[in-house]
């Protein structure tokens, strides 16, 4: 596992303003995630390759791709076909990997709100698991015990109901407004639960976006598309050989 330098890139009054908006705007946009309510649906975040062509039968015997997150899987203020999840669908099109991707992301969402929301989500099995939950716990100050004990129940749960699935955990970084003990702390949480769990990591999602004012929206936090481009090449470098393997495997 590479070492990741920490997040670093905030100074003076810039980062003043970045917590404010992180709190304020990642907190606000999810006032729905204290009760753990549930998407209307889950979206897939499919290329038109994915979607017209196919009948329903040949849907069913793709294996699926899950991202489980907040307001940076869910797409806050782009586009569903510009947030990450659908451009690694494309990439996965360009592969020629038999694969479906759905965005099962919450805006504002917890660790305990996704804990709570798990097992509905999961209501059909899934091939590869990618979770991207805990920034916003590390912005609101949430105990970090917690933090991991329910990212940990989210894993275990995804282990029970699709006990094949291949898990990757998305690490994040939070500015050092809490202190540097609680951001240093924090940041190691994801890498440790890679290793308990033996799922694969993705060391920083954000990498080279976070803190970025042009590859980010008027708020500072949430990426432009072209931010969400660069997210998602981050993200496909780390799960295409996962999805090759997994290919290997089932022929």
């Amino acid at each position: 596992m590479r070492r990741v330098k920490p997040f670093s890139f905030l100074n003076g009054n810039y980062l003043s303003i970045y917590a404010l908006f992180l709190v304020s705007v990642l907190s606000g946009c999810g006032a729905k995630t204290e009760t753990s309510e549930a998407p209307d649906d889950l979206r897939p975040a499919e290329s038109p390759k994915q979607r017209s062509p196919d009948s329903d039968t040949s849907l069913a015997k793709r294996k699926t791709i899950l991202f489980f997150g907040n307001s940076l899987t869910a797409g806050y203020g782009v586009e569903p076909t510009q947030a990450f999840p659908a451009l690694v669908g494309r990439e996965i099109d360009s592969a020629g990997l038999d694969y479906r991707v759905v965005n099962a992301g919450l805006s504002g969402e917890t660790t305990a709100g996704g804990k709570s929301r798990i097992g509905w989500v999961l209501r059909q099995p899934v091939d590869v698991f990618v979770l991207e939950l805990g920034g916003n716990d590390g912005l609101r100050g949430i105990q970090l015990v917690s933090t991991k004990r329910n990212l940990q129940a989210i894993i275990d749960t995804v282990r029970r109901k699709s006990p094949q699935a291949k898990i990757v955990i998305a690490g994040m970084q939070i500015p050092p407004n809490m202190g540097p003990e609680y951001t240093t702390r924090f940041r190691q949480i994801f890498g440790e639960l890679a290793t308990e769990n033996r799922a694969v990591l993705i060391p920083f999602l954000l990498e080279g976006v976070g803190g970025v004012p042009r590859l980010n929206q008027s708020d500072g936090i949430h990426p432009t598309p072209q931010g969400h481009r660069l997210v998602a090449r981050t993200v496909w470098n780390v799960l295409e050989p996962v999805l090759r393997e997994e290919s290997e495997h089932a022929e």
